[in-house]
């Protein structure tokens, strides 16, 4: 029976201080022991829409990538990136690469370009379908993830405290209506660009639809869930 140790982690982050929020996502890494672990949307950054570009061997990520090797961990963290872009980048022991650029940035965003195309992550033989925020809500960027053949579908998002209920929402829907697993990352506590709070509530939902895990609102929480290829099987 095939499994995943993955988990959606919401550290607190420093709007602009990609050094220290490096760190706190290094201290993620370790204290969520998972093999997969999801970040929100801008992560390394804060959601500051004028931030600099990140390059994937920007050495104040080392402590990032030196925690994924010992933990023997994929991160997905959110960027600016060269283009630009709102950026995935995947982070293990042996380096950073972009995974995915944001395909419908927000009419606020217009700084940024509209990412090329859907894109897989394969972990461990599980393939994984990338979201940054806004995607999770546009059915066609869903649907043609999907369709490149996904367990689950991943995403790193942003929404103020009201919107609290969009991510589970957004996450029944793909689950229900696809039949795979969705993990949801969303920013908790303050996160610069105007947020001086959001939603947190990160989560992990089964092929059915059914919470498998569920952060609460404060910055620092962790959710942790096992994905089972039985539960896609079963669909």
């Amino acid at each position: 029976m095939r499994s995943l140790v993955i988990a959606v982690a919401q550290p607190r982050v420093e709007p602009l201080d990609i050094a220290l929020n490096a760190t706190r996502h290094a201290a993620a890494v370790h204290a969520a022991a998972a093999r997969v672990v999801v970040f929100p949307e801008m992560s390394l950054t804060g959601y500051e829409l004028d931030a600099p570009t990140v390059a994937p061997d920007d050495p104040r990520l080392a402590p990032l990538v030196e925690a994924c090797a010992a933990r023997n961990t994929v991160a997905l963290v959110g960027a600016p990136v060269e283009g630009p872009y709102i950026a995935m980048l995947a982070v293990d022991g042996t380096g950073v690469r972009v995974a995915y650029r944001k395909q419908h940035p927000h009419t606020s965003e217009e700084r940024f370009l509209a990412g090329p195309s859907p894109e897989v992550l394969t972990v461990d033989g599980w393939r994984l379908g990338l979201a940054i925020c806004r995607d999770t809500g546009v059915e066609e960027q869903v649907a043609r993830t999907v369709a490149l053949g996904i367990d689950a579908y991943v995403a790193g998002v942003l929404d103020a405290p009201e919107g609290e209920a969009v991510v589970a929402e957004r996450a029944r829907r793909v689950t229900t209506g696809h039949g795979v697993w969705v993990a949801v990352s969303s920013f908790a506590g303050p996160t610069g660009g105007g947020y001086a709070e959001s939603a947190g509530r990160s989560g992990i939902w089964t092929p059915d639809g059914r919470v498998a895990a569920r952060a609460g609102r404060k910055p620092g929480e962790i959710a942790r869930a096992t994905m089972v290829a039985e539960s896609l099987a079963r669909l």
